[in-house]
């Protein structure tokens, strides 16, 4: 019987929906809104007054709040759900009507207000009542022709799960991501420790190796840096993509390349690293750490 508007949510668990104006003038709707063969009804009435002031005339501060899509040249349309500012109403001032408006919560305002031309209304439905099929996620129907008592029909959709099912699964979800990002922590430093010491270990077998050789044998050692530098080096971009056979992870320290990072090629092979682990290896080894191979 008040016509059309617009749907902003339904909430068919709690059985409410939230209706706007589409023509965002909604206290003009509510001047003549009824919803007597309605199967909705209001959570909360709050009593408003509504009323016309003429512009010539000089307002209070309370008063600059107007309703602009009611306003004209010649007055000003405004709002209030406080009787204290009814009475004390300017005399210049007439009252167009008193309308009970449906709210989400039995609150009142302070002064008048344009805030209820922007706010949606809520509304709520009782009948039929399939509150416990919506949060089981299952259909709701009649139980036959004649009857209007509801019931819950077949088994669960298939693709939904169950309330119960769905808050464990997030919760084991998280438990599980909470837990998996300090392993992988511990994992890059172990990896980093490991590299670190295996670096150690063959600084110390070159220097052994180094004192045991006779005098006048030639012992191949590490590259220098100018020779490392003159390599060829490439920083990732949001692709990450390596070109021929380099995977997506560093052979050295076993962690996944990244965007932004930069990585070194190993002439002729093409095997590539993050550069501040291949240039500690070939300062040490000279050669490239998957194939074996002396470049220098």
């Amino acid at each position: 019987m008040s016509g059309t508007f617009l749907v902003r949510n339904i909430d068919y668990i709690k059985q409410q929906i939230y209706i706007n104006d589409p023509e965002n003038c909604l206290v003009k709707r509510l001047l003549s809104f009824n919803l007597s063969g309605s199967p909705f009804s209001s959570c909360f009435d709050i009593l408003y007054t509504f009323l016309t002031c003429p512009n010539e005339v000089v307002l209070p501060s309370w008063y600059n709040r107007s309703i602009p899509c009611l306003s004209n040249s010649t007055s000003s349309f405004f709002a209030t759900s406080n009787s204290a500012f009814e009475k004390s109403m300017l005399p210049s001032c007439k009252i167009v009507k008193r309308v009970s408006v449906p709210a989400s919560w039995p609150f009142r305002e302070a002064e008048l207000s344009s805030s209820v031309n922007n706010q949606s209304l809520l509304l709520e439905w009782h009948e039929p009542n399939c509150r416990s099929c919506e949060m089981d996620i299952s259909r709701c129907g009649f139980k036959n022709k004649v009857s209007f008592e509801d019931k819950c029909y077949g088994a669960k959709n298939s693709g939904h799960l169950s309330k119960g099912i769905l808050v464990l699964i997030i919760s084991m979800s998280l438990i599980g991501a909470v837990s998996i990002f300090p392993t992988c922590i511990l994992i890059r430093i172990y990896n980093s420790q490991s590299f670190d010491s295996a670096i150690r270990h063959n600084e110390d077998i070159t220097a052994a190796t180094v004192m045991q050789q006779p005098r006048g044998t030639m012992v191949r050692m590490g590259l220098d840096q100018s020779t490392i530098d003159s390599y060829k080096k490439m920083e990732l971009g949001e692709s990450k993509r390596l070109p021929g056979t380099n995977g997506i992870l560093c052979p050295i320290c076993l962690s996944e390349y990244a965007s932004k990072e930069t990585v070194r090629f190993i002439p002729e092979c093409n095997h590539c690293y993050h550069v501040e682990c291949i240039d500690v290896w070939l300062k040490i080894h000279g050669s490239c750490p998957l194939c074996r191979k002396t470049h220098a």
